[in-house]
């Protein structure tokens, strides 16, 4: 089955613009075209389209993107450079979601100091333990 630009760009939750740009930064070398030069997408072209839309997600630079799929699209003989590059990326996601983690417990300490001030009818029951005094709340 064949599906549009705006088919997949619905899909993928990205713009059809998005798409335009992702083809002309030379990303979608294995999108095929119609005899008028329209952008013909198959099921396959989600494998891809969900692994560059990843590597995007979680901040790698489009060149270096280009770079995954144009060694994909070689083949075997660039396994191990794929293989280097999922590694990196793979740490670099990592220290987002500890970054991440940090975050959640700080959003998780305010929800609770919050909660427990409105219960309270004012924020003045955390006088030793806000954050925005000299006493740390951890």
């Amino acid at each position: 089955m064949g599906y549009t630009v705006s088919q997949v760009a619905e899909r993928l939750g990205i713009s059809v613009y998005t798409l335009h740009y992702y083809d002309k930064e030379g990303l979608l070398p294995f999108v095929d075209r119609a005899a008028n030069g329209a952008r013909v997408f198959k099921d396959a072209d989600f494998r891809w389209l969900d692994v560059i839309m990843a590597l995007k997600n979680t901040g790698m630079p489009l060149k270096n993107i280009k770079q995954y799929v144009e060694w994909g699209m070689a083949g075997d003989s660039t396994l191990k450079q794929r293989f280097e590059y999922i590694k990196r990326q793979k740490k670099v996601v990592e220290g987002q979601m500890e970054k991440l983690k940090k975050y959640l417990e700080l959003l998780d300490y305010k929800e609770w100091y919050y909660e427990t001030a409105l219960e309270a009818g004012t924020a003045a029951i955390h006088k030793q333990t806000d954050c925005n005094s000299q006493t740390s709340y951890a």
